[in-house]
């Protein structure tokens, strides 16, 4: 995925607009103090902030920063029909969303009784913080890796809350930035391994990824250095917990190592594209009549007040050049050739129409308040609680679900909701030259934008779980 910085729309100096690889430089210090980590790729956060912060979450705020449409927790909620499921007490209940962020945010239970207060939102039934990497830096407010990561907990937290209100939130902190070089990844890996060794949770959430192509010794370094492990246990264990990973916001375009250079073919990124993790794609939510929404693919690269052509916004999607095609994706063979395709399935994620978040931990220049944001950092905590839903209708954790997602989809089970309009082409200007990389349509079926499609939770939930929804 990538990093960039927003215009005047931006909230503070630079923001994580996805997920960047990099390498640590050579000489410097991060450098030597990790001589002995490997390998050194680093993944940043991935919410995007498309504008200021607002005094309170209302529509005329929203408009007011370039006509856009925010969503409240509401009515996410409604254009996934999950209403009907908390009304027979399907809300997550004992079952644990683990969310994994480096740093988290000093004042997100905080932030989350403000976000839950404001639009009437039970409290989690536990809301839970481990270190299992190690102790976490002092907060530095100055630090934009550090500030964007926690704008990055912030949305993570409260949408999968929104999603899964009575699921528990067990937020897992890692001690190493995966940005400035330094390597973070094995702490993540550590820390997942900790999580699946006690038991603590039913679903993963990972709202980073790096492009695989930064990988200089591909998935042999990738094995080497045991960064597939937790995925490997997880897929292992009888009812383990499932793990989903963010698909990226550049649509098929992507950073090269030096985290700002985007590559001028398609990319694809990692963990996302692992057989063993549901990579989650972004739509955007296009509001109808009486409430109703709709979903197309999530483009705003072409959006006058984002990247207006010079930035790429979509949902990231295309072929993997690490893994094989999976068999779980051999009935779309026609579309993914030999090669893993992402995502598998994906949810709002439109800086057109964000969400409102909230969030009061210091950051130089930028106050507390109400920040609409976007991106697959969106996406992913939501597609978390739709999961959390299906493992307390099945009674447990569903672990690997993408044959059961390939499976209802060739069926055209109702849980799974057709995206069929977008695509996720992008332009950028980069060196003062202006490169448009084609991306793949949305279609019926199996698509390398939105994956197979979005969903009808009523459904989805049951049918995860392998049960029938009740009359």
């Amino acid at each position: 995925m990538r990093r960039g910085k927003l215009t005047a729309l931006a909230v503070g100096a630079a923001l994580a607009v996805g997920v960047v690889a990099a390498v640590v430089p050579a000489g410097s210090a991060a450098a030597k103090s990790s001589a002995t980590a490997a390998p050194a790729v680093a993944i940043n956060p991935g919410v995007i902030h498309p504008m200021g912060v607002l005094a309170v979450p209302s529509q005329t705020n929203c408009v007011k920063y370039g006509y856009y449409h925010c969503l409240t927790p509401g009515q996410v909620e409604d254009a996934y029909n999950l209403p009907p499921l908390y009304h027979r007490g399907v809300t997550g209940k004992g079952e644990t969303i683990v969310i994994v962020d480096s740093f988290g945010s000093p004042t997100i239970k905080h932030d989350l009784a403000v976000f839950d207060k404001q639009f009437k939102l039970p409290a989690p039934a536990s809301f839970r913080i481990i270190t299992p990497s190690g102790v976490i830096p002092k907060w530095n407010k100055n630090d934009s890796d550090m500030t964007g990561w926690g704008g990055e907990t912030t949305l993570d937290v409260e949408y999968a809350h929104t999603i899964a209100p009575g699921a528990n939130i067990l937020l897992v902190e890692t001690p190493v930035s995966e940005t400035e070089g330094v390597t973070g990844f094995p702490q993540i890996v550590k820390a997942e391994n900790y999580v699946l060794k006690n038991h603590l949770g039913d679903v993963i959430s990972q709202s980073f990824s790096a492009t695989e192509q930064t990988f200089a010794g591909g998935l042999k370094l990738i094995d080497k250095d045991n960064l597939r492990s937790a995925y490997v246990t997880a897929a292992g264990e009888k009812h383990g917990p499932t793990v989903l990973a963010a698909s990226g916001d550049s649509g098929v375009a992507d950073v090269e190592l030096n985290g700002s250079t985007y590559y001028t073919h398609r990319v694809t990124s990692w963990p996302d594209s692992d057989p063993l993790v549901t990579g989650v794609g972004g739509t955007e939510l296009v509001a109808g009549k009486h409430g109703a929404f709709t979903s197309v693919a999530w483009n705003d690269t072409y959006n006058s007040h984002l990247g207006d052509g010079t930035v790429p916004y979509a949902t990231g999607g295309g072929l993997s050049v690490l893994f094989d095609r999976p068999a779980y994706q051999n009935g779309v063979a026609d579309v993914v050739g030999g090669a893993r395709g992402v995502p598998d399935v994906s949810m709002s994620g439109s800086c057109t129409a964000p969400v409102f978040t909230y969030q009061s931990f210091p950051q130089a220049g930028t106050p507390a308040g109400w920040y609409p944001s976007c991106g697959t950092s969106e996406a992913t905590p939501e597609f978390a609680g739709i999961v959390a839903l299906a493992d307390q209708v099945a009674g447990h954790a569903l672990g690997v679900i993408n044959p059961t997602l390939y499976k209802l989809s060739a069926e055209k089970a109702p849980g799974i909701v057709p995206v069929t309009s977008g695509n996720n082409t992008v332009t950028f200007v980069q060196n003062k030259k202006t490169y448009t990389i084609k991306g793949f349509p949305a279609r019926v079926g199996y698509s390398l934008d939105d994956g197979v499609g979005t969903v009808n939770a009523w459904y989805l939930a049951y049918e995860l779980a392998g049960r029938t929804p009740p009359k």
